[in-house]
């Protein structure tokens, strides 16, 4: 899946963000925990899965500072996946240069609201910053909102975000779009 093509800037795009951490308790740095991210064009966030999928990534929360592609997080957890995952969402935004409304959709308050800067962060502050940075850049580019969903409610679109961060966490790859089905993890 690529680029977003220039005759569809107008209509609106949501990406919807998640993160998974199945050993969320007594967190560290060897805790695994993973990211995802799916952009979607023309749907409007009600859960019915309209629109189309045009991108999705995933990946693990990296916490060793020393390789290439840490952002910030010091322990694998849910918080610093849901953090990632709105990164690397914001990133991709940036490397886009949309000309599109965006809606950045989340089951995660504290994702939501820590990256927005409404929230301060008490934790995972190196991260929280590198998110609020990207936020503040991704604005000077895009008309970009954020919206809360409901986590796990057979939302097509953040399920299949969830399916994602689940599998990088996990080291499984994510099945593809047209085998899965919507609480398939």
């Amino acid at each position: 899946m690529g680029a977003v093509d220039a005759a569809a800037s107008s209509i609106p795009i949501s990406i919807y963000v998640d993160g998974s951490c199945i050993e969320n308790r007594n967190v560290g740095p060897e805790t695994a925990a993973g990211w995802g991210f799916v952009v979607v064009r023309g749907d409007r966030g009600l859960g019915k899965g309209n629109g189309d999928l045009i991108y999705e990534e995933s990946g693990k929360v990296v916490t060793d500072e020393n390789d290439s592609k840490w952002i910030g997080a010091e322990v694998g957890s849910n918080n610093t996946a849901e953090l990632s995952a709105m990164i690397f969402a914001l990133k991709w935004i940036i490397t886009e240069c949309l000309d599109s409304p965006i809606t950045i959709r989340a089951d995660s308050m504290y994702a939501l609201r820590i990256t927005d800067g409404s929230w301060k962060a008490k934790e995972n502050k190196i991260l929280a910053s590198r998110a609020q940075d990207m936020w503040k850049e991704a604005q000077k580019i895009s008309e970009i909102g954020s919206a809360h969903v409901r986590a796990h409610s057979g939302h097509r679109w953040n399920e299949r975000a969830d399916h994602l961060a689940f599998r990088a966490q996990s080291n499984e790859a994510a099945i593809p779009l047209q085998f899965w089905k919507p609480g398939q993890r």
